[in-house]
């Protein structure tokens, strides 16, 4: 096979960046165009196979773009890049970086933006619904920026609360007796919010809207025979909720409200024969007008790359398992139905 080459240039300023550290950003792409890549002053060489190098090079060309508008480049960025690329899709990481798509910014001044398309169509059924479920992988940054958008409605003045709760359950763990009041007792369980609302609002910030009840941290429990108005709702880890709950949670909203729902049917924390309420609520709700529904998949991790491995490692070997429980297996040792 011939081989195929192309030049492109680099900013010099932007060579460190886009290269990564030990040059593995890189080496990444190396690895899965099956291209050889050569600086030379600011000029970059790929030699290989011409649609490999195509698509390598117009990888490279937008982690660039990303350099250029001030990034850092992550291993997230490249390996989205690479996977957009198998659908011609790449540009859209340039897309997704517009200053138009940013949220809100963090206390420190980074800008909250969705990273990946999954995580676009979900702000933007935020925007265009009343309810939304975010349901997928650990990583897919389902309640952060659930929380973000909650935290800028309130701040745009467009609501008059925000509301964040969570099931008050162990993960497959029993931790007694807790010590301290009833804040005490449940404010493990919630710590993950509390963390999203110190780096988006500032701890000072925080505790004071905290103080004046305009935002409020508690435990699913707590929202029973509430009516809900003017206000941002995020319920997190909704797969820990039983059907009960749900729709509890579901019918205190009112008007002027928005609700968010997220959660991972994978991580289900229940008894054994506990259905989750999440899992009842997307098969009952899903042709109701003004609720949307979004599935994230380990294509939107945007933790550090082993946990996009770890996901799809998981995703792959519970499809082999279900299929080893379906009837049509019964038919390998000879038995027939009748």
């Amino acid at each position: 096979m011939s081989s195929y080459s192309e030049t492109i240039s680099i900013p010099n300023d932007h060579i460190q960046n886009v290269f990564g550290q030990f040059d593995k950003n890189i080496k990444n792409i190396e690895k899965a165009y099956h291209v050889a890549i050569v600086l030379r002053d600011d000029h970059l060489k790929l030699v290989g196979g011409e649609e490999n190098v195509k698509r390598a090079v117009s990888v490279i060309n937008q982690l660039i773009n990303l350099s250029k508008n001030g990034n850092d480049i992550s291993d997230q960025n490249v390996n989205y890049a690479i996977s957009l690329s198998k659908t011609g899709d790449e540009e859209t990481i340039t897309e997704l970086d517009r200053d138009t798509n940013i949220i809100c910014h963090t206390i420190n001044g980074k800008p909250v933006k969705a990273k990946t398309i999954g995580q676009k169509n979900y702000v933007d059924a935020i925007d265009k619904n009343m309810i939304v479920f975010g349901v997928g992988p650990a990583g897919t940054g389902k309640t952060y920026l659930a929380m973000a958008k909650a935290i800028t409605a309130f701040k745009n003045n467009e609501v008059n609360r925000i509301i964040l709760t969570r099931p008050a359950i162990e993960a497959g763990e029993k931790l007694g007796f807790l010590p301290g009041d009833l804040q005490s007792k449940v404010d493990p369980y919630l710590r993950p919010l509390y963390d999203a609302l110190y780096e988006i609002m500032g701890a000072e910030s925080f505790l004071k809207n905290m103080e004046k009840g305009l935002i409020e941290v508690a435990p699913l429990a707590y929202m029973r025979g509430r009516t809900l108005d003017n206000a941002y709702i995020v319920l997190d880890e909704a797969q820990n909720t039983t059907p009960a709950q749900m729709k509890m949670f579901l019918t205190r909203i009112g008007f002027g409200s928005k609700a968010i729902i997220t959660g991972d049917l994978s991580q289900k924390d229940l008894p054994k024969d506990t259905t989750s309420g999440l899992e009842i609520a997307l098969k009952v709700l899903h042709n109701i007008e003004d609720i949307k529904t979004i599935h994230f998949s380990s294509d939107d991790v945007v933790r550090h790359p082993l946990v996009q491995k770890i996901v799809s490692a998981y995703e792959n070997y519970e499809t082999k398992q279900m299929a080893k429980k379906r009837p049509d297996n019964d038919t390998k040792s000879g038995n027939k139905k009748r």
